[in-house]
């Protein structure tokens, strides 16, 4: 099927997009963890509503009360075809208002912005679906493939009880699903003025949040005492966070110094990482986590008065590992330890790779020149982690693609669960028109 220009379509994918992102951002859907949340059958029901308007019927799940995941089928001109997963999430992190700017769920739009919480993770891109799903709906004008659209509770804490649960407890609404896209990819950065990097992300590091236990002989604060549970725990945490891990180098990595290499007319070694990293300037920034494991101290908790050694301590670790490097990334973690701490995993999720070609790739690469003749595209591994890794468990492909023109003085990757969050209008409007494109050649 040919993919009509843009002057000849008789609908606008992006006419909806700003206040969509607006309206999601006011429904306060914070994520605190712990199986605490706010908001998100609130949102589901949002999102249900504006499918419904335009005759797609979708079904809402509850893990918990309150947990809710939305499900919908976009019936696509053939339907032969396998589904392509579309996915995104509507919970958020939290945001305390006396930092920002504005009120995080206020979704202003101002300075050519939409401002809140979830700006670009991830309302964004659900508010792009719905804008283009709703205008292709009412112009009558059907995707190439089918299309399952899923919006999850519990990103933001694991997938607990979004997409992990939905994975394990109803599989077949996504069973079907060959390859899928979601959050985090296809935004970019400009290398010079006539020159934009699209990095679409094929690979995700692996994630263990680990619990560390420190177990000691209680007593009184005032006495000398060698087994102290707060002096082993820190000896331990602060062996963990200062650790140099080993720069390793992954087939995505390796693609896209190949490309950067290119754009940047530069040489880069991917054997030699230091130097590399030394060439890279602005771009060694992004690019420090994703060539090494790490090991992030977040958590402290220990005693209950002044003058008591209590007699144990907790810490709270963020691990994250490389694809391919899971088991050296464990055996360092038990090294550093010692033996007067123990671990426990609190959350613990697999890293992804998928190689940048195919169909589906092709397909991002052209829908993105249609709309900037000036772009280039590159493979991206991204540090944290999505709800990919539970499709990815179904035998779904899935690569990170939420297109996002964006001017070369905002710090995007700053936004992601930062202060005075915000996405450009016209980045919005931008990536509806890619999408609308995608979903005729995907």
């Amino acid at each position: 099927m040919t993919s009509p220009g843009t002057s000849e379509r008789s609908y606008a994918a992006d006419a909806e997009v700003v206040e969509l992102c607006s309206e999601l951002i006011r429904i306060d859907t914070t994520n605190y963890g712990n199986g605490k949340s706010n908001g998100e059958r609130v949102a589901a029901e949002y999102v249900a509503a504006k499918l419904d308007e335009v005759g797609i019927e979708s079904t809402i799940y509850e893990s918990e009360p309150g947990r809710a995941t939305l499900v919908a089928h976009w019936e696509g001109e053939d339907q032969s075809a396998d589904p392509l997963l579309v996915h995104g999430h509507l919970d958020v992190v939290p945001a305390d208002p006396k930092d920002w700017k504005v009120d995080p769920f206020a979704g202003e739009i101002f300075d050519g912005c939409v401002w809140g919480r979830g700006a670009v993770d991830m309302k964004d891109f659900d508010a792009m679906v719905l804008s283009v799903v709703r205008a292709r709906q009412r112009a009558g004008v059907k995707p190439r493939r089918p299309v399952r659209l899923v919006f999850t509770a519990d990103e933001e804490a694991g997938g607990t009880y979004g997409a992990v649960w939905l994975t394990q407890n109803h599989p077949d609404t996504v069973a079907d699903c060959t390859e899928g896209i979601g959050e985090v990819g296809g935004f970019s950065i400009t290398v010079k003025d006539d020159l934009r990097l699209y990095l679409i992300e094929t690979a995700e590091k692996g994630m263990n949040w680990m619990r560390l236990k420190a177990r000691g002989t209680a007593g009184h604060g005032s006495m000398v005492n060698n087994d102290n549970a707060v002096t082993n725990l820190v000896e331990a945490v602060t062996r963990i966070g200062s650790h140099e891990w080993p720069l390793r180098v992954t087939p995505t990595v390796r693609e896209f110094l190949k490309t950067l290499e290119d754009v940047l007319e530069v040489e880069l070694d991917p054997d030699d990482m230091s130097e590399t990293l030394l060439k890279l300037g602005s771009f060694s920034r992004m690019f420090g986590a994703t060539i090494r494991n790490t090991s992030n101290p977040t958590m402290l908790n220990a005693g209950y008065k002044v003058n008591v050694i209590p007699g144990d301590a907790e810490a709270h670790i963020d691990g994250r590992f490389l694809p391919g490097y899971e088991d050296e990334f464990f055996a360092t973690i038990d090294e550093l330890l010692g033996d007067k701490v123990r671990r426990e995993t609190v959350i613990e999720d697999i890293a992804l790779e998928t190689e940048f070609s195919g169909g589906l790739v092709e397909a991002m690469k052209a829908c993105l020149a249609a709309e900037d003749p000036q772009s280039r595209t590159a493979p991206l591994l991204m540090s944290g982690g999505t709800d990919a890794k539970s499709w990815s468990r179904l035998g779904i492909r899935c690569f990170g693609f939420v297109p996002l023109q964006l001017p070369p003085d905002l710090d995007f990757m700053g936004m992601f669960h930062g202060i005075d969050e915000r996405v450009p209008t016209t980045s919005l409007e931008f990536g509806s028109r890619v999408l609308d494109r995608f979903f005729d050649q995907a």
